[in-house]
């Protein structure tokens, strides 16, 4: 089997998750701070073949009643993109509330400032996104 990256998309930064190779754990991977789209759909491209992933899931942000997000359709963008680029398949997961949950766990569990959340809580929603994606499937 072949490893999952998982995407929480934003304007400033792009958190980034990793399965291992079965698809059983995710494991926060790093944040991307946003350049261009052409230099991130790179870095991303580098990091699938470095790690040897075989599929893409992106958080798509649907609003609380499952309509779509402020920024659905440029996410539906981008993940075309990756997929023209790359040559990897993209599915898209939920992922309403992660960031917020991310958040809440720094906070509680991790009992972080909010200098040192605002480096590392985009990588916890993506993990959020992954860890619900694989659990999805289970």
């Amino acid at each position: 089997m072949s490893r999952i990256l998982a995407i929480d998309y934003g304007k400033k930064r792009i958190g980034l998750a990793l399965s291992d190779p079965l698809g059983i754990t995710a494991n926060p991977l790093s944040v991307l701070h946003r350049k261009s789209l052409s230099e991130d759909i790179k870095k991303i491209k580098s990091i699938i073949e470095e790690k040897e992933v075989g599929k893409v899931v992106l958080g798509l942000p649907l609003n609380m009643d499952g309509t779509p997000g402020i920024l659905t359709e440029e996410i539906k963008s981008f993940a075309k993109k990756i997929e023209k680029e790359v040559n990897i398949d993209v599915e898209f997961h939920d992922e309403r509330l992660t960031t917020h949950e991310a958040e809440n766990l720094l906070i509680e569990e991790a009992n972080m400032s909010r200098e040192k959340r605002k480096k590392i809580k985009d990588k916890i929603a993506a993990c959020l996104i992954l860890k619900s994606y694989l659990e999805s499937y289970k």
